[in-house]
């Protein structure tokens, strides 16, 4: 069965800091929160689920920070549909510094499915560079705070902010699992117009990803979380008008598909570490995990042009393998 977020947008409320990357109005393409919009919101998406499992997710600012008895309000709302058997559970995404021992004694008596935390970096000089307001160790903290809490935690991470290297990336990702995180988000850094960001790129401080880079770099770290067995929930910003908008995006990776993207990348290298030159000119068959034909085969058959054009190879099959798992390849010659 299919699994669905109810998503309730709060942009900005319980957050007083300025990431020179923040514009939650524009990712999450609401201006505005209003407490009394709540249950119509959840009412409206849950007649279209359709049967899928949902869960009610408190989604673009730092829940945590909020009033109190805000938070209380919205998550009693929000338990209320998990006793009916309506929904399944509750997640939130809030900021590291959010998370403290008061906040754990009270989100600890909801059904709490997963605390999304907006790690970003845990490099100490990408997050000042960034404004980020909280530092590596916070992260750490709330991390440890959870994970004793037992309350089953996400991390979110940035590829391309200022100041960002790709090992600085790695580092992050490989930090992310070894605080015990149990899935996570990859978001390339996207200039919105009105941010800091956008004033560092007008004036030649701060250079975007392109498409490429950053499909390249999130590979890198998907890696990383892929070895540690983590699950993933998102690659990229959710698309919408407010991405394609030229009064809202100014500059950076925006794809529609950038989780296929970054998913294909990965799975080239697996392939190419299968090939050798026994296998230049031949018509080959791949084996992939059972339903990553189109991942294997790259968004719009990309990976297949590629080896055809690199390797020779005269004609490529996928074929489903239920044995194999993860970007597992494996690879043979094709009987015609």
């Amino acid at each position: 069965m299919s699994h669905a977020n109810i998503p309730v947008f709060i942009p900005h409320l319980g957050c007083p800091n300025d990431c020179v990357f923040c514009d939650q109005r524009t990712i999450s393409g609401r201006e505005s929160f209003r407490e009394e919009d709540v249950a119509t919101q959840i009412e409206s998406a849950l007649e279209t689920m359709c049967g899928k499992v949902c869960e009610i997710a408190f989604f673009g600012g730092s829940f945590t920070g909020i009033d109190r008895e805000l938070m209380i309000r919205l998550l009693d709302t929000a338990e209320e549909y998990v006793k009916s058997g309506r929904v399944s559970g509750i997640r939130m995404s809030t900021r590291p510094d959010y998370i403290s021992d008061e906040i754990i004694n009270i989100i600890k008596r909801y059904t709490l499915t997963e605390v999304e935390l907006g790690i970003q970096s845990m490099s100490d000089r990408v997050l000042a560079t960034a404004r980020r307001g909280h530092t590596a160790d916070d992260t750490r903290r709330a991390a440890k705070l959870l994970r004793e809490a037992e309350i089953p935690f996400a991390g979110q991470m940035m590829v391309g902010l200022p100041g960002s290297s790709g090992e600085d990336e790695l580092y992050c990702a490989g930090e992310i699992c070894r605080m015990g995180a149990s899935s996570y988000r990859i978001y390339p850094t996207v200039v919105f117009r009105g941010t800091c960001l956008a004033e560092m790129t007008r004036r030649g401080e701060y250079s975007p990803l392109t498409v490429d880079e950053a499909v390249s770099r999130s590979s890198e770290v998907l890696c990383v979380f892929e070895t540690h067995g983590l699950r993933c929930l998102r690659i990229g910003l959710q698309d919408s008008e407010n991405l394609h908008s030229e009064e809202r995006y100014l500059a950076g990776p925006v794809h529609p598909a950038m989780g296929e993207l970054v998913r294909g990348e990965v799975f080239l290298r697996h392939i190419e570490a299968q090939l050798s030159a026994e296998h230049m000119g031949q018509s080959l068959v791949f084996s992939v995990p059972f339903g990553k034909i189109s991942a294997a085969a790259g968004h719009g058959g990309k990976n297949k042009s590629y080896l055809r054009e690199k390797y020779g190879i005269k004609k490529i099959k996928f074929n489903e393998d239920a044995a194999l798992s993860g970007f597992e390849v494996r690879v043979a010659e094709l009987t015609l």
